[in-house]
C-alpha cells in the first residue's frame, strides 16, 4: 500500500516468513542452480553463470517481496520486474515456471536454445511472452526501461490517486549486471532516476565482477556505490548474495519503503557458483559440460543421472503464489469499483486509460485549416499536436534540451518533476506533469520512453523530440521500441540541408535510409502543415508501431494540393496529367520543389505528374492496384525522386533520383540548396536531360540513374 502521494506506508515484513521457511532454502537454491545447469547443457549453449549466481535474489523477489499475479499476468497494478542483464534470461524463465505462470510449462522451459519455433524461452526476454515486461538484450536498455516504468507509476498515481484510493502504487524492480553499469545509456537513465527521485524504483546489482573478457577491473575501477550516491540514490550492500536470503529480503523491503530516493542494492555474488569455472568469465556464456554438471549434482547430493529435477518440496515452496496473486487482483478490482463509485468521471477516465483508449473526439483538437504563409513544418507540428497534448492526458511529451526549437510546449503545460524541486531557472513541476525535460540525453530519452509505453498498452503514449541527426544517438532505443511494437512518437526537426549553418554534423543525409529500412517503424516526412496533420493522425492511430515525424527548420510554402488523408496512404497524387511522360516524386521539405519543376517542364512542353511520398512503409501497406496507380511505372512512365538524402531505397519506387551521396556543407539553408544543385532551374535541367537520355539509351529504363 502507498499513500496517495506515492510515499509507501508501512507494510508487514516478509522476514518472519523467510525465517519460518529457511529450512527449505538450501534445497530450493540447489534445485534451481542444477536446473539452470541442465537447461544449458541440454543443447550445449546458453548463459548459465549469472542465473546460477542470482538464485537467492530470485527467491527473495518472487517468493517474498514482489507483488504480482501469475494467473493474471497483465494485472494493471502489479510490480514490474525488468531483467536488464537479459542474457541471464533462464533466471526469469525458471521463476516464471516455478511461480505458476500458465504459459511457462515445464516443457516450454526446456525449449531454451532448442529449434522449436514456438519456444517461449528465447535467448533474451521478449515482451510478447507472459510475465515479460520489456524486451531486453542490448545492455543498458533494460535499466532505462525500468526508469520509464517507474515514471509511469508516478505520473498515473499523481493524476488519479485520491485519499484512501491508491489505484496505482506498484514498485519497479530491475536486475542489472556489471555491463549495464558500463553502457552509457544506463548511466544516463540512472542520473535521471536520481534527479526525479523515483523512490518507487529499486535496482538490484548482481555484482559478480565478471564480463565476457574477464574480471571487471580490466576496464572499470571506480567506486560504484559512490557513483550511485552521487547520482542521488540510496545504496544498500549485501555481502553474501549467494545464500543470505534474509539479508536480500531486508534490503528489498528497504527499497520498497524508500521515501526520497531510488534504491541501489549492491549484491555480491559468484558467477557459476559451485561449477568448475565458478568466478571466471568462462562461466558467463557457455554450458559447463556434462562431467562438470554431474560433479555439481554429486556435490549437492543429487543423482548425476537424473536431469531437470524439481522435487515436491520445491514445488510446494512456490505453490501458494498464484492464490496470493489472485487476492491482489480481487482487492484491486474492488478498490477500482469503490473508487469509481465515489469519483465517477475520474474513474471512467482512469479505466479508459487502463484499456489504452483515447477520447473519441481527439481528432477534433487538430485545426481544420492552417495559415497560408510559409511555415516551418516543425512549427506546423506544434500547431497540430499541442492542442491534443493540452487536452488529452495519455500523452507525455519531452525534449532532449531543445524546447525552443521543437515547438512541443502547449499553454499551461506542467513539467514532470519531483514536487519539491526548485530550479534556478524557475521551471518547476510535479509528478502529474506531462512535459519531460530529458536533458542532453537522446539515447535515454528514447529508451526511458520505451518503458513509459510498456507500462500498459497505450495507457501512456510518449512523444520525444530532438533534431533528426540526434536520433542517430537514440537509434538503438528507437529500434527496441519498434521491435516491441510500442507506440512512441519521435518528433525529429531540422531534417535537411535546409537547416543550414550548423553544417554537415547536423545535416542528416543518410539517417532516413536507416529508419525507412527499420522494421515496424513509420518514418513520415510531411511537406507542409496539412501533411503534418496527416502525419500526426497516422502516428497516433498506429497503436503497435513507433513513428518518426520528420520536420523542417526552414519555412515551407503551404500547398493547396496536399491532403492529410493522403499521408495515411504513404503516397498520393498531387498533380495528375494523363499525358505525362515523367512522374516527379517530392518528399517533405522539398515537396514544393517537385511542383515547381513540373511547372518549368510544362513551359518547355514536357508534361509531368507529381506525387507526394511522405512514408514508404504506409505506402507498402496499400493494395497493389493503388500503388501502381500512384506511380504509373507499369505504364512505362519513369519516376524521378527529388530529395537531398542518400538515394538508398528509392530504387524500389523511382527510375532516377536527384539525391546526395556525400555529407552536407556549412552554409545558410538557401545557399546549401544552391550548393548541392537544388535550384529549380538546375533540377528542371536534370530531369529534362534524363528524359533525353532515355530516348537514346533505352536500357536506362532498367537501371536506377543518379542525376
Amino acid at each position: 500500500m502507498t499513500q496517495s502521494n506515492g510515499v509507501p506506508k508501512t507494510v508487514p515484513s516478509a522476514l518472519p516468513l523467510v525465517q519460518k521457511l529457511s529450512k527449505d532454502h538450501d534445497l530450493v537454491l540447489k534445485t534451481f542452480r542444477l536446473l539452470i545447469a541442465d537447461l544449458c547443457q541440454q543443447f550445449s549453449g546458453g548463459h548459465p553463470g549469472g542465473a546460477i549466481g542470482m538464485a537467492a535474489i530470485g527467491i527473495s523477489l518472487w517468493k517474498y517481496v514482489m507483488r504480482y499475479a501469475p494467473h493474471s499476468p497483465n494485472y494493471f497494478n502489479r510490480d514490474r520486474f525488468i531483467l536488464s542483464n537479459g542474457h541471464t534470461c533462464l533466471f526469469q524463465y525458471s521463476f516464471l515456471h516455478l511461480t505458476g505462470y500458465k504459459a511457462m510449462t515445464f516443457d516450454q522451459l526446456k525449449s531454451y536454445h532448442s529449434d522449436r519455433v514456438d519456444a517461449l524461452c528465447p535467448g533474451h526476454p521478449e515482451i510478447e511472452h507472459e510475465g515479460i515486461e520489456v524486451t531486453t538484450g542490448p545492455l543498458g536498455q533494460g535499466i532505462a526501461n525500468a526508469v520509464g516504468l517507474a515514471m509511469a507509476t508516478k505520473n498515473l498515481a499523481a493524476t488519479y490517486n485520491r485519499p484512501g484510493f491508491d489505484v496505482v502504487n506498484n514498485h519497479t524492480w530491475c536486475m542489472i549486471g556489471d555491463a549495464c553499469l558500463q553502457e552509457g545509456v544506463g548511466l544516463e537513465a540512472i542520473s535521471l532516476a536520481g534527479h526525479f527521485r523515483l523512490n518507487n524504483l529499486t535496482v538490484i546489482y548482481d555484482n559478480n565482477q565478471i564480463t565476457c573478457d574477464g574480471s571487471v577491473d580490466l576496464t572499470n575501477t571506480e567506486d560504484v556505490n559512490a557513483k550511485m550516491r552521487a547520482c542521488g540514490w540510496d545504496v544498500i550492500d549485501v555481502e553474501d548474495g549467494c545464500f543470505d536470503i534474509e539479508a536480500i529480503v531486508s534490503a528489498l523491503e528497504q527499497g520498497r519503503a524508500s521515501k526520497e530516493k531510488p534504491t541501489f542494492i549492491n549484491v555480491r555474488t559468484v558467477i557459476g557458483l559451485d561449477s568448475a569455472v565458478a568466478g571466471t568469465a568462462t562461466a558467463h556464456g557457455a554450458a559447463f559440460g556434462v562431467n562438470n554438471v554431474a560433479e555439481m549434482k554429486k556435490l549437492y547430493g543429487f543423482d548425476p543421472e537424473q536431469h531437470f529435477v524439481i522435487g515436491d518440496v520445491v514445488r510446494e515452496f512456490f505453490q501458494d503464489l498464484p492464490a496470493r496473486g489472485e487476492q491482489y487482483v480481487q482487492e484491486w478490482n474492488q478498490l477500482i469499483s469503490d473508487y469509481t463509485a465515489q469519483n465517477p468521471e475520474l474513474g471512467a477516465q482512469f479505466q479508459a486509460r487502463v484499456r489504452g483508449e483515447l477520447p473519441a473526439d481527439w481528432k477534433e483538437h487538430i485545426p481544420s485549416s492552417f495559415p497560408e504563409k510559409p511555415t516551418a513544418s516543425r512549427a506546423s507540428s506544434g500547431l497540430v499536436f499541442n492542442p491534443i497534448a493540452k487536452n488529452i492526458k495519455n500523452f507525455m511529451v519531452g525534449t532532449a534540451d531543445l524546447s525552443p526549437s521543437v515547438n512541443m510546449i502547449w499553454p499551461d503545460k506542467v513539467d514532470f518533476q519531483h514536487p519539491d524541486l526548485r530550479t534556478n531557472c524557475n521551471i518547476n513541476g510535479n509528478y502529474s506533469g506531462r512535459y519531460i525535460h530529458w536533458g542532453v540525453r537522446e539515447h535515454a530519452m528514447a529508451a526511458v520512453s520505451n518503458g513509459l509505453a510498456a507500462y500498459a498498452p497505450n495507457t501512456i503514449i510518449p512523444v520525444t523530440s530532438s533534431f533528426f541527426m540526434f536520433y542517430l544517438y537514440a537509434a538503438p532505443a528507437v529500434r527496441m521500441g519498434a521491435l516491441q511494437h510500442l507506440q512512441i512518437i519521435h518528433v525529429a526537426t531540422h531534417d535537411s540541408i535546409g537547416m543550414g549553418e550548423d553544417g554537415p554534423t547536423h545535416q542528416p543525409i543518410e539517417l532516413a535510409a536507416l529508419y525507412r529500412a527499420m522494421p515496424n517503424l513509420l518514418y513520415i516526412r510531411p511537406g507542409d502543415s496539412e501533411e503534418t496533420a496527416g502525419a500526426w493522425i497516422a502516428a497516433i492511430e498506429a497503436k503497435n508501431t513507433p513513428s518518426i515525424i520528420s520536420t523542417s527548420r526552414q519555412t515551407l510554402p503551404q500547398l493547396t494540393q496536399t491532403r492529410r488523408d493522403g499521408v495515411a496512404r504513404g503516397a498520393y497524387v498531387l498533380s495528375e496529367n494523363e499525358s505525362a511522360v515523367v512522374t516527379l516524386i517530392g518528399v517533405g521539405a522539398e515537396l514544393s520543389f517537385a511542383l515547381e519543376v513540373a511547372e518549368k517542364l510544362r513551359a518547355q512542353g514536357i508534361a509531368s505528374r507529381v506525387i507526394s511520398f511522405p512514408c514508404q512503409r504506409l505506402f507498402e501497406q496499400q493494395s497493389l492496384e493503388y500503388k501502381r496507380d500512384v506511380l504509373r511505372r507499369h505504364r512505362g512512365i519513369p519516376a524521378v525522386i527529388i530529395e537531398p538524402y542518400a538515394p538508398n531505397g528509392w530504387e524500389r519506387y523511382a527510375d532516377a533520383g536527384i539525391n546526395i551521396k556525400r555529407f552536407g556543407h556549412s552554409l545558410p539553408g538557401k545557399a546549401a540548396y544552391k550548393f548541392f544543385g537544388y535550384e529549380i532551374d538546375h533540377l528542371t535541367t536534370k530531369v529534362s536531360g534524363y528524359l533525353s537520355q532515355l530516348k537514346s539509351d533505352e536500357l536506362l529504363r532498367h537501371e536506377f540513374v543518379e542525376l
